[in-house]
């Protein structure tokens, strides 16, 4: 009986729920360290950038009018969805994949907990003379593009992208470019987890093509990065001026470090805040 050949995987793009190809029609070889084929991801293009912004913009309303109560139960989800795929992510990530992939979850579920907390801290009610009510809340600030470092692939995705979810915000992902399975893996899971889909879209190519359409585009509202080359932060910063987006990048950043990478401060750049006046019964 002869050997069965094994098949390569390619792994497509992650836009609006669905795994799509990329327009380009280009794909980018994966290798392991002793460059041996792994797979084939898509090598992403402008347009697959433009149908991810719109994939997320559509989805932008319904989940920033979801309850932060349900936001939460949603993220608590997706690290359930992660446990199922632990092995998949920790064989993507290869070295200290397990220890990657333990931490990720708990960041998911570190953050799925703040969902209806940080209303709480970060706005009340606020003291005014005269028969008004005056309370300042905090809502989302809209579509977000997350560039994600290099390594950790699986964690540095997952400490950008939680907090700009957990505030009701959608996003656009750039995985990382040396290894961009285990963000793909994280699709699966993102598609058969209660997230809607289009909240987050994720692509995989070369930062330094993707990154000036990203920060161009004006449907994008702020950016949330890390891992970035000088010329990276500077074409981000200069194509974030069209529109002034908000841009937030994490430099010299130790990803397993919790204290440095959890809490509301994480989440304060994803929000805007709106005052409410109301007339007292009195």
């Amino acid at each position: 009986m002869s050997e069965r050949l094994s098949i390569t995987k390619t792994y497509k793009l992650y836009i609006g729920g669905k795994f799509p190809r990329t327009e380009s029609g280009r794909t980018t070889a994966v290798t392991d360290a002793s460059n041996t084929l792994i797979a084939h991801v898509c090598h992403a293009s402008r347009k697959d950038i433009r149908d991810a912004v719109e994939a997320a913009q559509k989805a932008q309303e319904g989940w920033a009018n979801t309850t932060a109560y349900l936001r939460g139960q949603i993220l608590y989800r997706l690290a359930e969805m992660m446990e199922g795929k632990r092995a998949e992510l920790a064989s993507a990530i290869v070295e200290c994949g397990e220890d990657e992939v333990a931490r990720a979850i708990d960041r998911v579920v570190h953050f799925a907990g703040w969902t209806d907390k940080f209303p709480m801290i970060a706005g009340g009610a606020n003291p005014v003379a005269g028969p008004y009510h005056n309370f300042t809340v905090p809502f989302p600030v809209g579509v977000t593009g997350v560039v994600c470092p290099d390594e950790p692939s699986l964690l540095g995705l997952i400490t950008l992208v939680a907090p700009v979810i957990a505030m009701g915000n959608a996003c656009v992902v750039l995985a990382s470019e040396t290894n961009p399975i285990p963000a793909m893996v994280l699709a699966e899971a993102l598609a058969t987890s209660d997230l809607p889909g289009g909240v987050v879209n994720i692509l995989t190519g070369f930062r330094d093509e993707l990154c000036p359409h990203l920060a161009e585009h004006r449907g994008v509202i702020a950016i949330h990065a890390g891992g970035l080359t000088d010329a990276q932060r500077t074409t981000l910063r200069l194509g974030s001026a069209n529109n002034m987006k908000r841009v937030t990048i994490r430099e010299h950043l130790d990803y397993k470090n919790d204290d440095a990478c959890e809490g509301p401060r994480w989440l304060e750049p994803f929000v805007e805040f709106k005052t409410i006046w109301h007339p007292s019964a009195v």
